[in-house]
């Protein structure tokens, strides 16, 4: 009798609509990272909101002239990202970091409502609703203290588009390539024939006129592109692993603050940065020859192929920041609406080194700076769990498009072969 006390609470929330649900963890889980930002109270290690308070906010005095930051190479970004850094503009009664925060978080209520939507239709499911609700507060206030989470938006309405708007897709495509170029990957899965003409045509079309819009109007557009190709080895990433380990045995390079992000300098990271592109490159070979293998599409592929594209480029990466899980729980999240999805095992995965990241950055970064056991072993984890799922998820989008159809495509010839041989 006590037993079916304690869980009449459960069955009583169990039976509420989902979107009740939803809710119920979403709200209070989003006013603990209002909380963070605010600084109500603050969680350990740096203080994540210092790109909004200091960066973001230096952009947004030097773009609202009319120009992109000429001289500033941390500025590496496409030229559509001046718009979430210009955003805070359109609340004009709130300080600038304020205003960011907020729209931040009503992006994070959008997508939230696109995915409860999408959930809603024949075929569908709420698995994905709730990897959102559950993914973004395990990174911990860097959610709302980057503008990740507006590009992420635009690749999750992006994929929702896609079954059945796919010129639709094809210009959020773009705007969310020139707002951070990830988002150019989402196209490698949609359907053959005339969805990809439609896709790709309408996604070349509108990033060229946006690019020319903003070429012609500011100064700097394509600046980024200098800036962005004289990165090195970050200290989050794959590659830097053996640096890590290296300074205990006496490696003479060094770690400092280098194009905006904490990089190893010194002998041979020259080396594991080109190692880490050859890699991206292979990747990239990868899905071509992925894509010229496929024999089906599932309602579901377009967005898994997404996600393990993504997958890919960040476990290649020469830089990870803990903002690029955001990233890929929005993919793994629009995954998980489609019941013929496969990818619950890696977008598992993808939570989980999330959970680690924020552990990573910022709570015991210090660790990760001094290259000490913790600091190794934090990295080593949350790698390892992006590799594992990477690989994964590859295997299974190939599995479920190219090899089992395959061997659907066989058996009945193997079947008349065995007849054959019975008869005779």
């Amino acid at each position: 009798m006590t037993s079916a006390k304690r869980l009449t609470p459960l069955r009583t929330l169990a039976q509420l609509p989902l979107t009740v649900r939803l809710l119920a963890v979403w709200l209070p889980t989003r006013a603990l990272l209002l909380l963070w930002v605010f600084k109500v109270f603050t969680a350990p290690g740096p203080d994540v909101t210092g790109d909004v308070e200091v960066i973001y906010q230096s952009w947004y005095e030097i773009l609202r002239t009319g120009t992109f930051p000429l001289d500033d190479v941390t500025w590496q970004y496409p030229p559509a990202a001046a718009l979430p850094v210009l955003a805070p503009a359109l609340l004009p009664f709130l300080a600038y970091t304020s205003a960011f925060f907020v729209l931040a978080f009503v992006t994070d209520a959008a997508v939230l409502g696109l995915l409860r939507y999408a959930a809603g239709r024949p075929g569908k499911s709420a698995a994905g609703a709730w990897v959102w609700v559950a993914g973004v507060p395990l990174l911990g206030p860097t959610s709302y203290a980057r503008y990740d989470l507006f590009v992420t938006a635009a690749a999750v309405t992006a994929l929702l588009a896609g079954a059945r708007h796919a010129r639709t897709q094809g210009a959020l495509v773009a705007l969310g390539a020139l707002l951070k170029v990830w988002p150019a990957l989402l196209l490698i899965g949609t359907p053959r024939a005339r969805a990809t003409r439609r896709a790709w045509t309408t996604a070349v079309a509108t990033a060229l006129a946006l690019t020319l819009a903003f070429t012609v109007t500011m100064p700097g557009a394509l600046a980024f592109l200098g800036f962005q190709r004289d990165r090195g080895t970050e200290v989050e990433s794959l590659g830097a692993l053996p640096f890590h380990v290296a300074r205990h045995f006496g490696w003479p390079g060094r770690m400092q603050l280098n194009y905006g992000s904490v990089e190893f300098l010194g002998p041979y990271v020259p080396l594991v940065t080109t190692a880490a592109q050859a890699l991206t490159a292979a990747a990239f070979a990868w899905l071509l020859l992925w894509r010229l293998r496929a024999r089906t599409w599932a309602p579901s592929t377009p967005a898994d192929a997404a996600f393990t594209a993504v997958l890919l480029f960040t476990a290649t990466s020469r830089v990870i920041s803990p903002q690029y899980l955001l990233w890929l729980v929005g993919l793994a999240a629009v995954c998980l609406i489609f019941r013929t999805s496969r990818m619950r095992g890696p977008a598992l995965l993808t939570l989980a080194a999330t959970g680690v990241s924020f552990l990573e950055f910022p709570i015991w970064f210090s660790h990760v700076a001094a290259s000490d056991p913790w600091g190794i072993a934090l990295l080593t984890v949350r790698n390892g769990l992006l590799v594992a799922a990477t690989l994964l998820a590859a295997r299974r989008l190939w599995r479920q498009t190219v090899a089992e159809p395959r061997e659907r495509d066989t058996r009945p010839t193997q079947a008349a072969r065995e007849k054959t041989g019975a008869g005779i």
